[in-house]
């Protein structure tokens, strides 16, 4: 007698469940359109890097004998100076202004507001002006008793803010009210629980912002000041209008004398180009050291399945 088959023993192929394989090769998606316009960009910047090289109206020569040239290596150092003092200045003056925008004095908080609201509300370069034309306002500074009581101490302005001076004063005092802005948010940034924490341990308002508060909020504050610093230093070209022998102001005494404007901007140019490049490489330095604790290492993935697997 023939037997018929059960149904049970033809599963539907809905039915049928299969388990990926991960040992299976990965094919990566192709993209065509990606890749064809990656090559359109690569021979773009090919055919501009050549035009620049052979375009003899860049006077690369000149260039070149400029580049390392006594006056525009003076520039270059006045310029790091410039930035650095100017920096820590608005730094250390920024850490100041965001701990009184958090005071809960009302007072302390409103001035911290002012500066605030006033060196961003005006432009670098009028403030620079300002400062170099500030006897203008007071000939002369004194130190002694105020309304109208004995001077201990007097001199004249002309002869105390000098145009460099002008421009630390105006670079650094501008600088502070961005800074300001900046550590406050990394202030803001840090967990409450950590406000408990510090307090629990015991310790005052200095000891939490300079132990706990200020050492975790660098992860945020990091970035931004980083770029600051960039900012500051391609900034400093303000004080060209000061009369100040930075790089650009070296750069323009040259080019007045031979003529060869193009050239002496591509040597100040390159000369910015690697300062940016090391106070980044720096910053990127910086801010893995601070966020060690913060990110997870993940192993590289390629894909990732439906299921969940990591191939």
């Amino acid at each position: 007698m023939q037997h018929l088959a059960s149904r049970d023993a033809f599963p539907s192929p809905s039915a049928v469940t299969t388990t990926p394989d991960p040992s299976a090769p990965v094919i990566p998606l192709k993209h065509p359109v990606r890749q064809t316009f990656a090559i359109l960009l690569l021979v773009l910047a090919a055919a501009v890097t050549w035009n620049v090289a052979t375009n003899d109206r860049f006077h690369w020569t000149v260039v070149s004998t400029n580049l390392f040239a006594p006056q525009v290596l003076r520039g270059v150092v006045l310029t790091i100076i410039l930035t650095v003092v100017s920096m820590t200045a608005g730094i250390s003056l920024g850490t100041l202004l965001a701990v009184m925008r958090l005071s809960e004095n009302p007072i302390v908080n409103a001035i911290s507001r002012g500066y605030i609201w006033f060196f961003r509300g005006t432009p670098l370069l009028v403030q620079l002006i300002f400062w170099y034309n500030i006897a203008a306002l007071y000939p002369t500074v004194s130190i002694g008793i105020p309304f109208g009581g004995p001077e201990f101490l007097s001199g004249s302005v002309n002869t105390l803010i000098t145009p460099l001076g002008a421009a630390l004063l105006g670079l650094s005092l501008n600088e502070a009210a961005y800074m300001a802005e900046i550590i406050r948010g990394g202030i803001g940034s840090v967990d409450k629980g950590q406000y408990d924490a510090a307090q629990a341990l015991g310790m005052n308002r200095t000891q939490l912002m300079r132990r706990v508060i200020l050492p975790q909020a660098m992860r945020v504050v990091l970035p931004p000041t980083g770029n600051q610093v960039i900012s500051m230093l391609k900034g400093t070209t303000l004080v060209s209008v000061l009369a100040i022998s930075d790089l650009l102001y070296s750069a323009q005494i040259i080019y007045s004398l031979n003529y060869q404007t193009i050239p002496l901007l591509i040597v100040a140019s390159l000369w910015y180009l690697l300062m940016t490049t090391v106070l980044s490489f720096f910053q990127d330095k910086l801010e893995k050291h601070y966020a060690r604790g913060f990110t997870a290492s993940a192993a590289p993935t390629r894909f990732r399945s439906a299921w969940g697997r990591t191939k």
